[in-house]
Formats: C-alpha cells, sequence, structure tokens
C-alpha cells in the first residue's frame, strides 16, 4: 500500500506547463470515477454512467461531450458500506443511525474503463482509457484509494468540412492535406481519494504524460497537453431522516493562470428525487445551473442540468449548455433504489 500511495503522489507532482483542458461536466457530483481514478470500485456494485453535454447551443461547432465509463469493486465481499452505500436493508437508507454506525469496507481493489468524445468545431478527440485503485481503511471511520489510469487518445482535424471562406487553405497550422488529419497520444492519470461516511476529499491529475497535438512537423504549431488538476472535496448533512444536504467544490487547474473553481449543493428526499445548483467561477467561461434526478430503480436513474453561460461575450451569441446523465447499477446487493449518496 506504501509504494501505491508513494507512486501516485509523485504523479501528482510532476511539472505544469500549457495544456489543453478537460471537459467540463456540470454533474461531476454524480461521477466523480470521470476525474479521480482513485474512486475506481468504491462501490459495492458494478457502476455504469452513459452522459451527454451539449455546451453553447445556438454556436455552430459549440463543443458536444459523450462518455461511458464502468467500474466495479473486486474482493468486496461483505456488506458494510463505503461512503455511498446503504447498510441496513428497510431501515432509511439516509437515516442518521446508519452513518453513526458506519464502519469503513475491507481492503479491495477496482478496476474500471472510461470511453470519451469531445468534439469542437472541426476538433475530434476520442480517449479510451483502462484505471485501477486500492482501497485501504485508515482507520475505525475513514478509507484511502489510491488509483492510476492509462490509456490512449486520439486526435482529428477533417479539413474537408472547414468552410474555408476567406480562410487560407494552405494555412501551415493545419497541413495541406485535404482528407482527416489524426495524432495518438498515451495518457496516464493518478489520484488518491479520501473518504468516510460523512465526506470525501479527492485530488487527481489527468494528461501526466506531456505532449503536443499538431498536424505538421513544424514545432510552431499545435497545442500542448500537460496536466490537468483536479482537488474535490463535499461533506453530507442529515438535515432530517429524510431529506440529506450535500455541498461540494471542484477546483480544476491546467496551464499556468488559468483554472476554474465549481461550486454545487445537491439536496435529496427520500434517495428518490434530488435537485441542486451549481456555479463555476473560470478563466475561459462562467456561468450557473440548476440539476435534478430522479432514482427510478435501484438499477436505473437519469439525472439532467441545465447551465447558464454568465461570460459577456459569451452570452452574445448563447446561454444554453443541456447535459444529460443515465445511470444503471449492475449487482446491487440492496433492494433500495438508490445506494449511493453522492
Amino acid at each position: 500500500m506504501k509504494k501505491i500511495l508513494l507512486i501516485a503522489a509523485g504523479c501528482l507532482c510532476s511539472v505544469l506547463a500549457l495544456a489543453q483542458a478537460k471537459p467540463f461536466y456540470t454533474q461531476y457530483i454524480l461521477n466523480n470515477y470521470i476525474l479521480n481514478p482513485g474512486v475506481t470500485g468504491i462501490e459495492n456494485y458494478t457502476d455504469i454512467k452513459l452522459s451527454n453535454r451539449t455546451q453553447w447551443t445556438g454556436i455552430n461547432g459549440a463543443p458536444v461531450t459523450s462518455y461511458f465509463s464502468i467500474h466495479t469493486p473486486i474482493g468486496k465481499e461483505d456488506l458494510r458500506t463505503s461512503a455511498t452505500s446503504f447498510e441496513i436493508p428497510g431501515e432509511n437508507p439516509r437515516g442518521q443511525r446508519l452513518w453513526e454506525e458506519y464502519t469503513p469496507p475491507d481492503p479491495h481493489h477496482g478496476i474500471g474503463f472510461v470511453a470519451m468524445n469531445d468534439k469542437a468545431g472541426y476538433i475530434n478527440r476520442w480517449s479510451i482509457n483502462a484505471s485501477y485503485a486500492y482501497h485501504k481503511p485508515l482507520g475505525v471511520k475513514t478509507t484511502l484509494a489510491a488509483g492510476f489510469s492509462g490509456g490512449i487518445t486520439s486526435v482529428s482535424l477533417d479539413r474537408s468540412k472547414i468552410e474555408w471562406a476567406n480562410l487560407d487553405p494552405n494555412d501551415p497550422a493545419i497541413g495541406i492535406s485535404t482528407g482527416e488529419l489524426k495524432k495518438l497520444k498515451p495518457e496516464i492519470g493518478a489520484g488518491l481519494w479520501l473518504y468516510s461516511a460523512k465526506y470525501f476529499v479527492g485530488l487527481s491529475a489527468l494528461n501526466i504524460i506531456p505532449g503536443k497535438a499538431k498536424f505538421v512537423t513544424n514545432d510552431k504549431y499545435g497545442a500542448y497537453y500537460t496536466p490537468n488538476y483536479f482537488l474535490t472535496a463535499g461533506y453530507r448533512f442529515s438535515l432530517t431522516d429524510d431529506i440529506m444536504m450535500m455541498p461540494s467544490l471542484m477546483f480544476q487547474y491546467w496551464q499556468p493562470q488559468l483554472g476554474g473553481l465549481h461550486v454545487s449543493t445537491k439536496f435529496q428526499y427520500l434517495d428518490k428525487v434530488w435537485v441542486g445548483g451549481s456555479y463555476r467561477f473560470s478563466d475561459l467561461i462562467s456561468g450557473y445551473s440548476a440539476m435534478a434526478g430522479i432514482n427510478v430503480s435501484n438499477t436505473f436513474n437519469i439525472s439532467y442540468a441545465y447551465e447558464n453561460a454568465t461570460t459577456s461575450r459569451l452570452r452574445t451569441y448563447t446561454k444554453n449548455t443541456h447535459e444529460i446523465m443515465l445511470g444503471f447499477i449492475i449487482g446491487n446487493k440492496f433492494s433500495q433504489a438508490c445506494p449511493r449518496c453522492y
């Protein structure tokens, strides 16, 4: 365990440089796994998510991000819960007594997989990553997980679809080919995840291997890919035995002097329905959002987020961003509809 933690910490301390940012996710609170491989295998079941984010509707070529993620525990045979799972079937899953009697799960492993597509204008990016994490109790209430991810990213530009108008088709930044231009690069991530019945804190780095996505041999042109850092944290308050409140934040840092802070709050009633809101403070794009979701059954849930841009230059053209997420639970050991609290 010490070796795993030391390696993860070393990866997180890699040197920052110019980087392209990872896509924004309004509903990160529902799937921290996409930002931190340390979350891999945290649940008592196989967790599957499908998400689509259509950004800045009304602008031609605006970003559209979709992903599929799946992760599952290995060697987690007991029914004692993590901070996101139920413990006592038949009782209120968010009842105060459950959390007062919380004990961390035994040491176990987790594996997972993420496939993501991010398209903006004529640039299309695909990435596939596999992940592994090890979860180790630190005491009677707290667990620390260390995780890693690795995969490949494909960046392509389709010149044939560009409306050149007054643009120069011989622009050296994108080469002179008339077809699709592609570049591949490896991708590695690492993360630490500290969690208990009441809180979670995570630190992760994605795009650890620096590189340059370019379509010509001239080093003057292209975009750098270097680490994106994420700090996430949240705390669960039981307002009543039926109502839970979860404030959280996510800070994303990439490129010197570029970053974004996402602050959100989620209210959940009887683990059936929830509503929430958030605001993003960012050097690139700021905005507020409203979110809602319903746990349809113990195997299926759905959620939606609407985001409104507040950046003055962007508001001139559009305000709206829509994000929808579908969740599937396989091997749920509990009969309740929502075996998680964040």
